[in-house]
């Protein structure tokens, strides 16, 4: 058919099955090798990473999923380990580094059963009911403590999070912006809480300063100046219109022709274009808003007509800008001139002003009614800690949403994993589900090892202490390493929590991740091989490449 014999690719029952093991055996060193990139990078004593990019950029972080980011891995199996980071930070915000070290210790664990022939299935279906059991043992569990809207409550857990990041020098103002952000941008309609840091808490970074200067403002502030200079830079009590079209002459497309015959042919055009923009700006000056802000341009004759009505105008706006300033005042915001009306104009800020702050000028909305978005402004002495701030402020926001969304927590400093890891034990299930338990003590060994402490000493501590606690109380246990020292210390003392939608998180992506790298039993590469100029082409054929980088 192809003008020659084919070939035939003949597997044998037993190479067949060694290139399964093989390559779930690849995969697990891959994930392990993943997992001890960032594995310094977890608890107060945490190391930086200095990540270099092609571009001759640094990036100086300890923030997981930011250090994922920067690297290039070959491995597929490594692609896998560094994208369930992104999806950890994505769902909560928190958690990329633990979750990453579990998982690379979740393929570990497994590693023994395959080399004893074990069946991935049968590790699978192990794991898959050790993470039902865990999730059940920490959802029914009355000892975990709900804190409601308990202000202190919030901020130590808020704390808890930040003491581990670069920011946690200042960790009370990170606390004070973090928690007045989410209470600013909060809204409970019809018993539905609904916190969306992302679109209405914009973080903008300014060099210059000190991080002590920096503050969240009740409103919204733009790195935008007036159109025209002699505009009023400073209004109190302003009324606000926001417009999404052009308040210039919209010329056609590359196809429109226009004829001209005479010379009044194109002062008719001037002339047309110039009516236009009179009754676009005669719309507006009708309402008699004090500020305008637009997405799209202003023509130099509009800023003239607005300018003469003392109307400011500010333009180019980004469609998030304009978003957060509409609920920021209350206005609406408004396509067309034309159907602009009094229930649009925003009057709920309550002052308007432009102020010069190092080379640029940036626009503030503040002193807000009921303002429903807010702009936290960062100082700092450069531009890479300006970056690691926003990565560590990030985190603290998203604990603290999670906090006001779910409001249940678990001790922090690895007691909530040494308790669970004693209740799969209590099972008395051998094979990997005991193995499960043995990965869960991860967290606290890393804890111990970064702060330098003795492992094993401490480690078979805390075990000792988790189990005489259980048989005693039946209660959660509370004691866990604390990060700084590498001591036993109980958790609800020492006020470290974390929030139990975080640690769930973590235990199904790690192990859902876990379970989807042994289930691979071959690497299939679809790549094809170069062929010089005057070589002819071969006969169709399959390549299959085993366990290939």
């Amino acid at each position: 058919m192809f003008g020659g014999p084919q070939p035939i690719l003949v597997l044998s029952q037993n190479t067949k099955r060694d290139s399964g093991r093989k390559v779930q055996l690849e995969n697990i060193n891959a994930g392990k090798a993943v997992a001890d990139v960032i594995r310094t990078c977890l608890g107060p004593q945490a190391m930086l990473k200095m990540l270099m990019d092609p571009m001759g950029g640094i990036v100086m972080t300890n923030d997981g999923n930011a250090i994922l980011r920067e690297i290039t891995v070959q491995h597929p199996a490594a692609k896998s380990m560094i994208e369930i980071a992104r999806t950890q930070d994505e769902e909560v915000g928190d958690g990329t580094t633990s979750v990453i070290v579990l998982a690379g210790e979740m393929l570990a664990v497994a590693e023994q059963f395959l080399i004893q022939q074990w069946h991935p299935t049968q590790i699978i279906r192990a794991y898959r009911q050790a993470l039902e059991d865990i999730v059940n043992f920490l959802q029914n569990n009355t000892a975990i403590p709900s804190i409601g809207n308990d202000k202190a409550k919030m901020t130590e857990v808020v704390k808890a999070c930040v003491g581990t990041k670069f920011i946690g020098r200042w960790s009370d103002l990170a606390v004070k912006i973090a928690l007045d952000a989410v209470e600013t941008v909060a809204t409970n309609e019809n018993g539905r809480k609904e916190v969306d840091i992302k679109r209405y808490a914009k973080v903008e970074k300014i060099p210059g300063g000190s991080i002590e200067e920096s503050y969240v403002l009740r409103g919204v502030m733009i790195n935008k100046d007036v159109t025209h200079p002699k505009m009023r830079r400073y209004i109190e009590n302003p009324r606000i219109a926001l417009l999404d079209c052009p308040l210039e002459y919209r010329k056609g497309e590359s196809q429109t022709n226009v004829e001209i015959v005479g010379e009044q042919d194109f002062t008719r055009m001037l002339q047309i274009e110039e009516e236009h923009i009179d009754k676009i700006c005669a719309d507006i000056i009708a309402l008699k808003p004090d500020v305008v802000f637009t997405e799209k341009g202003v023509s130099d004759l509009a800023q003239h007509y607005l300018m003469k009505a003392g109307i400011t105008a500010i333009r180019r706006l980004r469609k998030t800008d304009n978003l957060r300033i509409a609920r920021a005042c209350g206005a609406t915001i408004v396509n067309r001139t034309e159907e602009l009306s009094e229930k649009d104009i925003g009057t709920g800020a309550g002052l308007f002003e432009i102020k010069k702050i190092g080379d640029e000028y940036f626009t503030f909305i503040t002193k807000c009614k009921d303002p429903k978005a807010c702009t936290i402004l960062l100082r700092g002495a450069s531009k890479d800690i300006l970056n690691e701030t926003e990565r560590n402020l990030q985190d603290a926001l998203h604990v603290a949403r999670n906090i006001y969304l779910e409001p249940l927590l678990v001790p922090g400093g690895g007691a909530v994993e040494m308790a669970v890891s004693q209740a799969l034990i209590k099972k008395q299930i051998k094979g990997p589900y005991s193995a499960v338990a043995q990965a869960l003590e991860i967290i606290p060994r890393t804890l111990a090892q970064n702060c330098g402490a003795n492992t094993i000493k401490i480690l078979t501590a805390l075990r000792a202490k988790h189990a005489s606690h259980e048989s005693e109380t039946g209660e959660l246990c509370t004691w866990g390493i604390d990060g700084t020292t590498g001591e036993i210390v109980d958790m609800k003392e020492k006020s470290v929590w974390d929030p139990l939608s975080v640690k769930l998180q973590v235990y199904k992506t790690a192990v859902e991740t876990a379970i989807l790298l042994l289930r691979i039993d071959d690497i299939v590469s679809g790549s094809k091989k170069k062929r010089g100029d005057n070589e002819p082409a071969p006969p169709a054929q399959m390549a299959a490449s085993e366990g290939q980088d």
